[in-house]
């Protein structure tokens, strides 16, 4: 018999091609007058575009958001925000830019307009990260989901091909965590299995078309829904790898979340069935068995990298990253066991075929 317990996250989300335009009335709609745009140096001319549409609510730019949100930038955004009297974030761009937003709500509260130019989904979640001594720390506080989020496909149609598609295999990545989740629910589920088809669906045509809107909007679509699976229930093995390799390593996040799911969910298989015979079906192939190996051709076909090797993961830190990972507990499907997740890493390593062991 179902028993279950779902909170929806409250967040507004405005979903439309071309919707970065109504970002002063959104800002406008929280009460907010001084406005802090974030970006990545990669950012700036869109950042600075926003910063145009919001015209006297505008409180100047902040261009140097970083990869897995060191502590350094999160308090020198923090003190940025402080002395332009900002009263609220706009964060444009990808997880990157969305972390650090979060990290200055952290500590004061501020409310965020979120603006994904990528699929990473953190934008949908009350999970925050920071960075310090090359150790990523994570938690939970609803003081950081953004307040609204605008999806808006335009912005995502200069997104390189070879980060569409790992970015893309992060969406997937949250939603199959989510269908083992301990706390997932049937909501969450059919979320995770709509997300996993639609981002997966979305890749054959923008291989063929980088610029096709109606496909981009099928993936930030799918993208949203991942993200909201991410931010609605625990996640495992997974998420807590590619955190340990990004923070503890400095490797691309995207890229390692694209490498290592096909082998995390090879070692949750036998224990969760029914999540991969819903991965399975989401991306088109049949039966639970082939869920991981259908991950990794999804990568591969798609020419995403496959391999730790290629990412700048040193040979030597495959211990302490089996060690990291067990050092604390969390839940997974399968019982954490170092020796297996230590193979796990070598396959991910090498960029072998995944398997089960």
């Amino acid at each position: 018999m179902l028993r279950f317990t779902y909170q929806p996250n409250p967040a507004r989300v405005v979903f439309a091609a071309g919707v970065v335009r109504e970002v002063g009335a959104e800002v406008e709609r929280l009460g907010a007058r001084r406005a802090l745009v974030l970006c990545t140096p990669e950012q700036t001319a869109l950042a600075t575009r926003v910063a145009a549409l919001l015209g006297d609510r505008a409180a100047g730019v902040f261009t140097r958001a970083a990869m897995h949100v060191p502590v350094e930038t999160a308090r020198e955004a923090r003190e940025e925000a402080r002395r332009r009297g900002a009263d609220c974030a706009v964060a444009v761009g990808g997880g990157s830019t969305t972390g650090l937003g979060k990290a200055i709500a952290l500590d004061s509260a501020l409310p965020i307009v979120a603006i994904p130019t990528t699929y990473a989904g953190s934008e949908m979640t009350p999970i925050y990260g920071l960075t310090e001594g090359g150790v990523k720390k994570t938690g939970r506080d609803l003081r950081v989901l953004p307040r609204v989020v605008l999806y808006d496909p335009e912005l995502t149609l200069t997104l390189p091909l070879a980060l569409t598609v790992t970015s893309a295999l992060n969406a997937i990545a949250h939603a199959a965590e989510g269908l083992y989740a301990h706390d997932g629910n049937p909501v969450v589920s059919l979320m995770a299995e709509e997300g996993i088809r639609a981002c997966a669906a979305a890749l054959p045509p923008l291989a063929a078309d980088a610029h096709d809107l109606e496909a981009r909007s099928l993936a930030l679509y799918g993208a949203w829904l991942c993200g909201t699976v991410l931010g609605s229930v625990a996640m495992g093995l997974h998420h807590k790898l590619c955190h340990t390799l990004g923070g503890s390593f400095n490797l691309p996040h995207a890229e390692t979340h694209a490498v290592v799911l096909p082998h995390a969910l090879a070692y949750n298989a036998a224990a969760a069935p029914q999540a991969m015979a819903r991965i399975a079906r989401a991306l088109g192939t049949d039966g639970a068995p082939q869920a991981p190996a259908a991950v990794f051709e999804l990568a591969r076909r798609h020419s995403a990298p496959t391999s730790l090797r290629t990412l700048g993961m040193p040979a030597e830190g495959l211990d302490r990253a089996a060690g990291l990972a067990v050092q604390a507990a969390y839940p997974n499907p399968r019982p954490l066991e170092r020796a297996a997740i230590r193979a796990l890493l070598q396959r991910a390593f090498e960029g072998a075929v995944p398997e089960s062991g």
